[in-house]
């Protein structure tokens, strides 16, 4: 089974002002497409792996030959975070969740307010590269995390709600080293209804 790039649901330009239209060309076409390619690569000999759908492949990096293992992790991961990134946008997006992840988030966090505190600290103090997620863990309980490079809670067994990727090809042309407003500007397209379902899906 090869791995493919998704096709957005969503024209390049449709997230702006908020993202710009030339980093999610260049971040869709030329980064996604990176990690998709180098796992096709990784995947070519390991013939008892590559028919893996990607999430059962990320679940299970751990019986991954040693001279593969990295290269699956990490381009397997760039490949299964970012397939996901581009449902979490939405033209659409921002504001509020509702129903019962707006009530789950409200009964952990106090507010969605201090939920969105929570985020921002985790997105803004991630070292280097990485990302921030919002999950559904092990307990069946929201929090609020992050992880480097390109590792997700899905490696640990958690469930993924919504991620933010704060690797700098993200934001920089843009934002340059204002993390902070790209991640303030960020909720303004959070696709909440995409979030519910994930949410829903796993009760």
């Amino acid at each position: 089974m090869k791995h493919t790039l998704p096709n957005l649901e969503y024209q390049y330009d449709a997230l702006e002002p908020h993202i710009d239209k030339e980093t999610m060309e260049i971040h869709h076409t030329k980064h996604h497409q990176a990690y998709v390619t180098k796992l096709n690569q990784a995947l070519e000999n390991q013939e008892a792996f590559k028919e893996k759908e990607l999430e059962a492949l990320m679940a299970s990096l751990e019986e991954l030959p040693q001279e593969v293992y990295w290269a699956v992790r990490n381009n397997g991961g760039g490949h299964y975070n970012h397939r996901l990134f581009w449902k979490f946008l939405s033209p659409q997006g921002g504001g509020k969740p509702t129903g019962k992840l707006l009530e789950a988030i409200e009964k952990t966090f106090g507010s969605f307010e201090a939920f969105q505190e929570s985020f921002n600290k985790a997105a803004t103090t991630r070292f280097g590269s990485g990302w921030a997620w919002l999950i559904l863990n092990k307990n069946k309980e929201l929090e609020v995390t992050s992880t480097p490079n390109q590792d997700n809670p899905l490696m640990d067994g958690n469930d993924i709600l919504l991620g933010l990727d704060v690797w700098e090809h993200a934001y920089y042309l843009k934002y340059q080293n204002k993390r902070p407003d790209y991640i303030h500007a960020w909720w303004n397209v959070v696709n909440w209804d995409y979030v519910s379902q994930r949410y829903e899906s796993f009760q």
